[in-house]
């Protein structure tokens, strides 16, 4: 279980944007985020020489594998030597490609939500529902207000996993400027990941373990000890 909901936070700070396109960097710099865009239009043609999506469980599954393509492309490069604006600039120029996918996911999501709210397990399936999962959890505010009421009942009914109700909570409380429940978001201090604010720290393992989370809090900030420096 620690594969899918690990990936939504391969990078955990927002995505930076920019509404004028990338700017010009040095070709060096270009050279080194290049695989972001890479990855991601290797997957683009990996799915185009597939037949056409079975239904809807499948179409979300490939959404997924492509907004998570640039992402773990993402995760290991390394900009933390460049100057302050070069850094904005390169950022800024990795993220393009990661939020044109992000945007059009959403867009198609919204087309395909059921009735009901979700992407029922019983329906859909894990890796679907997972997948539905992954593309509102790298959406924006207005998306996280609208499924953060609609998953939350249906935790207890096992139609949604309690890591993804948990991860989108934690999203949505710290965007909104509260603390987080599950510990579940980070922060960048001092050039490391650190876990943002949380509410009652004390019982934060107990939250975690009735929602399903199979790591304490100690072994989930362990994950990202070896990340490069943010």
């Amino acid at each position: 279980m620690i594969g899918w909901w690990l990936a939504t936070m391969l990078l955990v700070q927002a995505a930076p944007s920019s509404s004028s396109g990338p700017p010009p960097l040095a070709p060096a710099v270009a050279a080194r985020i290049a695989p972001v865009a890479q990855a991601i239009e290797a997957e683009r043609a990996a799915q185009a020489v597939l037949p056409p999506p079975v239904g809807d469980a499948e179409r979300l599954v490939r959404m997924a594998r492509l907004e998570q393509a640039g992402r773990k492309a993402l995760i290991a490069i390394d900009l933390h030597d460049l100057a302050q604006p070069e850094r904005d600039m390169a950022q800024a120029a990795m993220w393009a490609p990661i939020n044109a996918v992000d945007q059009a996911n959403r867009i198609e999501l919204l087309q395909m939500a059921p009735p009901e709210g979700w992407f029922y397990l019983s329906r859909y399936g894990e890796p679907a529902a997972n997948a539905a999962f992954l593309i509102v959890q790298h959406g924006d505010l207005d998306l996280w207000r609208r499924f953060v009421p609609v998953l939350e009942p249906l935790v207890a009914k096992g139609e949604v996993d309690g890591q993804a109700y948990g991860l989108m909570y934690d999203r949505l409380a710290i965007h909104e400027g509260r603390p987080q429940r599950y510990g579940s978001q980070m922060t960048c201090e001092a050039g490391r990941f650190v876990v943002d604010t949380l509410e009652d720290p004390a019982h934060v393992d107990q939250r975690r373990k009735a929602m399903g989370f199979v790591q304490t809090l100690a072994e989930y900030e362990q994950n990202f000890a070896n990340y490069p420096p943010c």
